[in-house]
């Protein structure tokens, strides 16, 4: 991991757990810079009420100019959230994860633009062609190239 990306790291890392850290965000794990694992919950009334789900971002050694693979989990524990712009694999068409990514974005504000754009939801659906994308999806979310609509995140 580059210098400059172990620093930026440790900086949200140590903002992760603090006061500093948004509510309804709850770092899990993070043993390296390679992968962590958040918790997010969407707060208020919302479709998402109660829920909890967990996001897993990975980074490479040129982070923070490049974006981190940000995706939900799906395991045993954790499900993919019902929404238009989520896959049932945890896979996110959000435009802050691939081209509309900028350096000055950070962990704790993707959580916070993820927490909004669940808690923005109209209606909990799979965006279409859920079933076909899965079946040929790449394990990372980052080698997807997206179409954006005007109200994508």
């Amino acid at each position: 991991m580059g210098s400059i990306s172990a620093r930026r790291l440790a900086k949200e890392y140590k903002e992760l757990n603090s006061d500093e850290c948004p509510v309804g965000i709850k770092l899990l794990q993070a043993d390296d810079f390679e992968t962590w694992i958040i918790a997010i919950e969407v707060l208020g009334e919302t479709l998402y009420k109660d829920e909890k789900f967990a996001l897993k971002f990975r980074f490479d050694p040129q982070y923070p100019i490049s974006s981190p693979a940000v995706q939900f989990v799906v395991d045993e524990k954790y499900q993919a959230p019902l929404h238009p712009h989520v896959y049932s694999n945890g896979h996110i068409c959000a435009s802050i994860l691939g081209e509309g990514w900028s350096p000055v974005l950070s962990v704790p504000a993707v959580c916070v633009t993820l927490q909004s754009m669940l808690a923005s939801c109209k209606k909990k659906e799979r965006p279409e062609g859920n079933d076909r994308y899965v079946r040929f999806a790449p394990d990372n979310p980052k080698k997807t190239k997206f179409m954006y609509d005007d109200d994508t995140v």
